[in-house]
């Protein structure tokens, strides 16, 4: 019995070592951007070009900040979302809102008690001279007099524009110990909010000018300024003035230092710039880092094809197919990447995602695979690989694939061998046996003599 423990012991060890499987994870790389010389003196920043979403410069991108009133572009988003018609949406101004700002030391757009403006006339108030008063008023209208639950609904945007480090207290960003965003989560909110009706239009002016529908100081014109010194060319004699900038946001206070979000475009390309904690040193480092940034960029960065449609890319092990054992693989579609201009598009390294096997039948631009391409270190692209022709299924080189398959399997291997053992140790069990059988009748016979 002893012996029938060990051989069953032997057997579980073998199966065991049958359903063992390794798995090689590729690791992925730290990105890293591309090289300037470009100083910048906020502390966190990412530079993104716009047509093709490609980081091309950051710094700290992930580290939590305080937003200041950068936080108004999510204020911007919930509102739009929330007030369907924003042009004959009319609220009034109510006292008792706007007074739970007083001593707060916020910027205001200058809206006053009973006045009477349309959403969209609120939204320049809060996006222009970033009023407070103009941010607090439309969250409590959308809150339906509960701007906590206006607060809510920016949270639960943030999550699903699968911002993972970001966190709004309130609509205006006064600072708050668990008010947070980052570079990379304000770029994913500014993004969204550029496909939004008026945003472009609201945030890219330097002046406003609109009459209250009603209210007791509904006779006059008020014209709001910008506080974006990056597209205000009369401001300070336009010395932080970018001739290719547009909006979008300005953000200040001592916690969170100086912000912005910007863009730029010239000759086709499109840039967004966000910059966070800018020194409070008056030298407004917000500005003259994102207007840096876009130059270089602008001027050293362009667009290069990188990948052919149909161009070849790799191939891929076949099976079932008649006479026929790899597939050549192609790329879905033309791709383009944002390089420097004297870097060739050769140097893009294509690293291939490609199935170990793949089995007929096959259609021609069905997808087998993934490119990943990247350039010094920074992964730019994910491109689809296709097949380069249609391939059909052959059953007699399936079924012989098959044969051949059981029979150079692990588990017919591991089973023949513990079937030889057991016979090899079968017949040393008989032998022994058959020489104690023949030594026990030569003792008997031995015995009668």
């Amino acid at each position: 019995s002893s012996m029938k423990k060990k051989i069953t012991k032997s057997m579980i060890f073998m199966l065991t070592i049958c359903l063992i499987f390794s798995y090689i994870t590729p690791l992925k790389a730290n990105a890293t951007t591309f090289k300037t010389n470009v100083q910048t003196s906020c502390d966190a920043i990412e530079l993104i070009n716009l047509d093709t979403d490609t980081v091309v410069y950051k710094k700290n991108e992930n580290k939590r900040r305080a937003p200041a009133s950068t936080t108004k572009i999510m204020t911007f988003i919930i509102v739009s979302e929330q007030i369907k018609d924003l042009d004959n949406t009319k609220i009034t101004v109510n006292k008792e809102v706007v007074d739970r700002l007083l001593g707060t030391g916020s910027s205001l757009s200058g809206i006053k008690e009973g006045d009477i403006l349309t959403a969209f006339q609120l939204l320049n108030c809060m996006m222009i001279p970033s009023g407070n008063d103009a941010a607090m008023v439309l969250a409590d209208y959308v809150g339906k007099g509960d701007i906590s639950k206006f607060v809510d609904l920016m949270n639960k945007k943030a999550k699903e524009l699968g911002c993972t480090n970001t966190h709004f207290e309130n609509p205006h960003g006064l600072h708050d110990p668990n008010h947070y965003t980052t570079a990379h989560d304000l770029y994913k909110i500014t993004k969204y909010a550029m496909g939004l009706p008026h945003f472009t239009e609201i945030t890219s002016q330097t002046r406003y000018t609109y009459k209250p529908s009603g209210g007791p100081n509904a006779e006059n014109n008020r014209t709001l300024c910008t506080t974006n010194l990056l597209i205000d060319k009369n401001a300070l004699g336009g010395k932080y003035y970018y001739i290719y900038a547009r909006g979008i946001k300005t953000g200040h206070h001592d916690e969170a230092g100086y912000c912005l979000v910007s863009t730029a475009t010239a000759d086709g390309y499109s840039y967004m710039c966000v910059a966070l904690g800018g020194p409070e040193d008056s030298k407004r480092a917000e500005m003259v880092d994102s207007k840096n940034l876009y130059k270089w960029a602008l001027t050293n960065l362009e667009l290069k094809n990188v990948l052919r449609k149909d161009g070849p890319v790799g191939e891929a092990n076949l099976q079932y197919a008649w006479n026929k054992d790899k597939l050549l693989l192609v790329a879905e579609k033309d791709y383009a990447a944002i390089l420097p201009k004297n870097v060739s598009a050769q140097s893009v390294i294509i690293e291939k995602n490609i199935p170990e096997k793949i089995e007929a039948p096959i259609k021609k631009g069905q997808k087998v695979g993934t490119a990943t391409l990247s350039y010094a270190n920074q992964k730019i692209a994910t491109v689809n690989l296709v097949a380069s022709e249609s391939v059909e299924h052959s059953e007699l080189v399936h079924s012989t694939e098959t044969i051949k398959s059981i029979f150079s399997s692990g588990w017919f291997i591991a089973i023949a061998i513990i079937i030889i053992i057991l016979l090899i140790i079968y017949i040393i069990l008989a032998l022994i046996y058959n020489r104690k059988k023949r030594n026990l009748k030569r003792v008997k016979k031995y015995r009668k003599m």
